[in-house]
């Protein structure tokens, strides 16, 4: 973990951070801002950004790689919940307003590099930008959405159209994904994708 002013790679992070969909539209001042606190990760495969149950909580923005939320019961038995690459975010912003712990892991699935600040400090930033507040809280409930939709459609749909529906929704993804963490998400078995692939049913 660096601090973006002295990361040997400044200059790229900074233009990755201005094309970021979510501060694509932020003034070069609140940038600067956020530039002033944003720590540089440079994750490996595997490491876990944000451990379920703790309440150190932190904003991210994805800069490269993919990340992907995971839920675990007590037993261990793990269920992704969603992925998550380079333009987008993740966050634990709803846990941190209900004041509970963290419901859900933060992992990286690829070497993943993000760019970070504390919550305190993000609700802080955001809470003096009304307007952006707004925006980043209806993208919140869209990111919470899609999740529930994802859960709902591992119960409505067969194999063959839980493929075809994560195909639709996310085509960047498809081939960035490896096979394993997809059949998981999908609640499939890896055998059971490609089976399904071979015999050409996705």
């Amino acid at each position: 973990m660096i601090p973006l002013g002295n990361h040997p790679e400044t200059n790229v992070i900074r233009l990755q951070l201005r094309k970021h969909q979510m501060l694509q539209g932020m003034s070069d001042t609140d940038l600067a801002v956020l530039a002033s606190e944003f720590q540089i990760v440079d994750a490996a495969k595997g490491e876990s950004l944000l451990d379920q149950g703790v309440r150190e909580m932190e904003q991210y923005f994805i800069l490269d790689g993919i990340l992907k939320r995971v839920v675990a019961n007590a037993e261990g038995k793990e269920m992704i919940l969603r992925f998550a690459a380079a333009g987008d975010m993740e966050t634990s912003y709803a846990a941190w307003r209900l004041k509970t712990p963290t419901p859900y892991s933060i992992v990286c699935v690829t070497k993943t590099r993000v760019a970070k600040v504390p919550m305190p400090f993000w609700v802080d930033f955001i809470e003096r930008r009304p307007a952006f507040k707004e925006s980043f809280e209806f993208e919140v409930m869209q990111l919470m959405s899609e999740v529930m939709a994802h859960t709902i459609t591992l119960h409505l749909l067969d194999a063959p159209g839980r493929v075809h529906r994560f195909e639709r929704k996310h085509p960047d993804l498809v081939d960035s994904i490896p096979q394993k963490q997809l059949a998981s998400y999908l609640n499939l078995s890896a055998e059971t994708l490609s089976r399904l692939r071979k015999s050409g049913k996705i």
